[in-house]
């Protein structure tokens, strides 16, 4: 049976391992975007993006000084029993994540902004929990800093308002977030459900690597138009112009009510950070998705 102890020390693995490594498929679409580039600005951006990277993971050092706020998507089997209880877990383990890789304490009350120094509060971490058959238990975890959550955006169109809708909101969402999100970023974009559900789809559309297709034939050609427009901005990384504005596209849907067409729009910055755990043996294996 899987420990509480063991439970927390996969966390604060998965925590310090996103926080200092980025994803292969990441790295790869950074070193592609300055492959691209003709604008000197451009290249040296990338440049010094990649060599955070390398420092990070030469240091163990978190890459960006804002080391974000995290989601946890968990899926839980019927037949898997535990003897702790999971969220208090968590809680335990992103606050010693906040010790131990070190982690800036980014949570306060929305009032009166008193930090808990521990990045634990009244709904942090986010954790969304779906139970499936057998005894499963994976965790997927996407860290998100400010300056891309800051620019997540939701619209609610007429039905009839089709492709073209979704990627006018996605260009305008761009356009005004300019350099502030830190492009080349990921679009997360979530289509159908609801005002609480679109958000969640386009957060979890994050966590798709950059080099894995959308299997739903109508999304992935939606992702390449939206994803071309993008990067005809002339944004570029860091917003000081090129051909690399966004490093992706990703779009999830969920059936909607016949009446609306919910939209949202998450950005995450190209230090786009994520790590997954998988129950194996009975040890909670941890990656960075490769």
């Amino acid at each position: 049976m899987l420990s509480e102890a063991k439970f927390r020390d996969a966390i604060v693995e998965m925590l310090c391992r996103a926080e200092t490594k980025l994803p292969k498929d990441v790295v790869r679409a950074l070193k592609q975007g300055k492959i691209r580039e003709q604008n000197p600005n451009a290249k040296l951006q990338f440049d010094c993006m990649l060599k955070n990277l390398e420092l990070a993971r030469k240091l163990g050092l978190p890459m960006c000084q804002d080391t974000g706020t995290f989601t946890f998507f968990i899926q839980l089997g019927y037949g898997l029993k535990l003897n702790f209880d999971l969220k208090k877990a968590l809680d335990k383990a992103v606050t010693q994540a906040t010790r131990v890789v070190p982690l800036r304490a980014n949570i306060v009350d929305p009032f009166t902004r008193k930090n808990t120094d521990s990045n634990v509060g009244i709904g942090q971490p986010s954790v969304h929990l779906e139970l499936v058959p057998g005894k499963k238990l994976s965790i997927d975890l996407l860290v998100k800093g400010a300056g891309a959550e800051n620019w997540s955006r939701f619209f609610m169109f007429r039905p009839a308002d089709g492709d073209k809708a979704i990627e006018r909101a996605v260009l305008l969402t761009l356009v005004e977030a300019g350099g502030q999100p830190c492009p080349p970023t990921i679009v997360g974009v979530g289509v159908g459900g609801s005002g609480e559900i679109a958000p969640t789809l386009a957060r979890r559309a994050l966590l798709r690597p950059l080099d894995k297709p959308n299997p739903d034939r109508r999304l992935a050609k939606l992702e390449r138009q939206i994803m071309q427009a993008a990067n005809e901005l002339d944004i570029g990384p860091m917003g000081l112009g090129g051909r690399t504005t966004v490093l992706g596209v990703h779009v999830e849907k969920a059936a909607c009510h016949i009446a609306s067409l919910p939209v949202a729009v998450a950005l995450q910055c190209w230090a786009a950070r994520r790590a997954y755990a998988r129950l194996i043996n009975g040890r909670l294996r941890v990656e960075v998705p490769r």
